[in-house]
This record gives structure tokens, C-alpha cells and sequence, in this order.
């Protein structure tokens, strides 16, 4: 995998990246029972690790656990500030048996799950290839670190580059400081004008890769601003500005490709909404 970013096409790995959501959607159950509510549903979100994504450290019953989703030694670990430790091969388990056995490995820890089992009832087994899985890694780690760097460059504040369980999308928020004309200043979720930046593997708006853009109001002549080449304005399904993925492929400049295109719609979000 010397090209950092190597092709990703959804045919060749969904259901393997399905399985992987599935995984990534009970982590994050989990993450929203254990962590305090803050704006925009961050507290469900899980964070890039050094090896694949964790909840990052939640406080439970006199310790902390942190819930691990490794990709490299394919493995979900459930890690205490004790030094415990409870590993859980990646093997393609069906919702329910992921559940059963991360509920079981909960309970070695000390620790009561609190998750409703009744999402997690499918026993139609999954399918899990570890190539695909460290593939799909080696393009997140890189991606993290270009949104970082993105998040790096603003004055105003930013939320936390992370991934949405329920889209399994990796993004973050830009705000632009003022409060949305007529929506209750108290409303957590909606109240502020914003950015939307992100990476999805393929949706059923659009089947393959692709980075976004989306502006919250949308300002008037939101998608009539200028876009670097390889990106679009999109109108169907969601309105906001796409680069696909692919166009990083063959680049040899691919991050500062990908920088460019957050930057230029950064630009011509927070123009106008000044």
C-alpha cells in the first residue's frame, strides 16, 4: 500500500464494509450511554486511533473503558484504565453474535453494557476480509490526518474530526459564529450557521467514495461559487460540493488536492455567510 491513497471501489469490499459499520454502530451505542451530551451528537462519535477507531476513554463505574475497533490485528478490544483487556476477533459475526460476545466481554470487565439487544438481533452472519478492512484503514488514517491539518488552518471554532456511526462518515464542523435567524438559540443541533465537511465509502446517493462540503443554512449562491478541478456541485439528494474519491487516486499531489477542495468550499461557505 505505498500509494496513500489506493483504489476503493465499493463493489470489490461493501460487504466487508458493511459488517464493519454494523461493528462500528454497537461501539457507538455504547459510546452514547457512557458519555455526556454535547452539541451536534459528538458524543456518539468514535476518533481515529493509531490502529483503527476507538470511543476514546468513557468514564464507568470507578474506571474508565476505552472500546478499540483495531483494523490492523483485526480485533475489537474493550481496554479498562485498570490494565484489563478483552479481545474479540473480527471474524464476521452476525449483529447478534457480535453482541453477545461484546456484552459477555463487558461483563469480564465488570462493566453492564445498558445496549438494547433488539438492535443488535440479526443473525444473518456478515463477511469480514482483512485485506479490505486494512485497505479501507490505511485511506481513513490518511484522510484523518489531511482533515486535521484542514481543521489546523481555521480561526473560528471547529468540532473534532470524527466518524458518525450511524453514516459511517468521517467529518467535522465549521462555524461560522452566528446563531440561524428564527431557531431557538437553546436548540443544540440546529441553532448554529455551518460547515459540514466529510469522507463516506459510498452511499445511496452516490454508490462510490466521495468527500463533501455542505453549507447549514445554505447561503443564496452557495453552489455557484468556483471549485477546484475534479470537484462538482451536487444537487440531488443533498446539496453541497463533491470530490470523489477516485480523483486522489492516480494524483500525485492527492492530499494537497484533497486540502485545496476543503479550503475552496471552506472559502465559499464562510464568504457568504459573512
Amino acid at each position: 500500500m505505498s500509494n496513500l491513497f489506493p483504489p476503493l471501489t465499493l463493489h470489490d469490499w461493501r460487504a466487508t464494509r458493511d459488517t464493519l459499520h454494523g461493528y462500528a454502530r454497537l461501539i457507538g451505542k455504547q459510546r452514547t450511554l457512557l458519555m455526556p451530551p454535547q452539541k451536534h451528537w459528538w458524543h456518539v462519535t468514535l476518533h481515529a486511533a493509531a490502529v483503527g477507531l476507538t470511543t476514546t476513554p468513557m468514564p464507568v463505574e470507578g474506571k474508565t473503558l476505552e472500546i478499540l475497533l483495531d483494523l490492523t490485528q483485526h480485533r475489537l478490544c474493550l481496554i479498562t484504565s485498570l490494565g484489563e483487556m478483552v479481545a474479540i476477533p473480527l471474524q464476521g459475526q452476525s449483529p447478534r453474535r457480535m453482541f453477545e460476545a461484546f456484552e459477555s466481554g463487558l461483563a469480564k470487565l465488570g462493566v453492564s453494557s445498558g445496549v438494547d439487544r433488539e438492535i443488535f438481533k440479526d443473525d444473518t452472519p456478515g463477511e469480514y476480509d482483512p485485506r479490505a478492512a486494512a485497505r479501507f484503514w490505511s485511506v481513513l488514517s490518511r484522510v484523518d490526518a489531511v482533515f486535521k491539518r484542514f481543521k489546523g488552518t481555521l480561526r473560528e471554532e471547529t468540532g473534532p474530526v470524527h466518524v458518525f456511526p450511524h453514516h459511517f462518515d468521517l467529518s467535522m464542523h465549521w462555524f461560522s459564529g452566528r446563531l440561524v435567524p428564527g431557531v431557538d438559540p437553546a436548540d443544540e443541533e440546529s441553532a448554529d450557521e455551518h460547515l459540514h465537511f466529510g469522507f463516506v465509502t459510498g452511499d445511496e446517493i452516490i454508490p462510490e467514495s466521495y468527500f463533501y462540503a455542505m453549507a447549514y443554512p445554505q447561503p443564496e449562491g452557495f453552489t455557484e461559487q468556483t471549485l477546484p478541478d475534479g470537484a462538482v456541485w451536487h444537487t440531488t439528494g443533498f446539496s453541497g460540493a463533491v470530490m470523489m474519491y477516485e480523483t486522489l487516486v492516480a494524483a500525485p499531489d492527492a492530499e494537497q488536492r484533497l486540502l485545496e477542495f476543503l479550503q475552496a468550499a471552506q472559502r465559499a461557505g464562510s464568504t457568504l455567510m459573512r
